[in-house]
């Protein structure tokens, strides 16, 4: 019965609902259909490993362990430092263009293999920042590090991906669609609203509501 009640409530004031809904769309449709593709920039992945100067890691001949354990443990401590801000000033450095704000890096790593995720909103500016990347693995890792005994940690790249366009972020996607969904639920409001200050009553229940008996009804002709 509840049900039925609202059902009969949004019938009767349907226009209440479209108006937000028209509105909306009005503002945002002719700017989705007018512009071009939205671009999410582009990304790239690197991967790499690294690990310590061979003379500084103290070992018995023929014992290799110590080597891939101190490459797991430096390809760790890479990862955070890829992750941090001063990583991303060392990239500033080496490219004068470069928008610290537009760049994102994300890092991770598997045992001594290490993942390097950049984004970028241009395709010149992040092959730069690939390259400005690999050379601050490469040369600047010993003033973070100093178990590094003051030399930079050997990198080897294993691969560069190729540079992709990444997906539009969600709200240039499904931006027109909230904001109509935001209609529609501003439009339902009204109409409960407009509900609630209605005085009049239509119903046998309006009625039955306040209390009142009903002694007598007309039927619809």
């Amino acid at each position: 019965m509840e049900l039925l009640s609202i059902l009969r409530i949004l019938r009767r004031w349907w226009w209440l609902i479209a108006i937000p809904v028209l509105i909306t769309a009005a503002l945002t449709l002719p700017s989705l259909l007018n512009r071009s593709a939205v671009s999410g920039g582009f990304s790239q992945t690197i991967s790499y490993t690294a690990m310590q100067q061979l003379d500084a890691i103290p070992r018995t001949d023929g014992d290799y362990q110590d080597i891939w354990l101190s490459s797991e443990l430096t390809v760790n401590a890479f990862t955070d430092w890829v992750r941090s801000g001063s990583f991303k000033l060392e990239i500033g450095e080496l490219v004068s263009e470069l928008n610290p704000d537009a760049l994102g890096i994300a890092a991770d790593n598997a045992h001594s293999v290490g993942q390097i995720y950049l984004s970028y909103p241009t395709i010149d500016g992040l092959d730069a920042i690939s390259s400005a990347v690999v050379r601050v693995l490469e040369t600047r890792s010993q003033p973070y590090f100093p178990q590094l005994g003051g030399e930079p940690a050997n990198v080897s790249v294993l691969s560069k991906s190729g540079i992709a366009p990444a997906p539009p972020p969600l709200t240039d996607r499904f931006g027109a669609l909230i904001k109509i969904g935001l209609g529609l639920l501003a439009g339902i409001g009204l109409v409960f609203l407009a509900h609630y200050l209605d005085p009049m009553l239509r119903r046998r229940e309006d009625v039955e509501a306040l209390g009142l008996p009903v002694v007598g009804a007309i039927p619809r002709k």
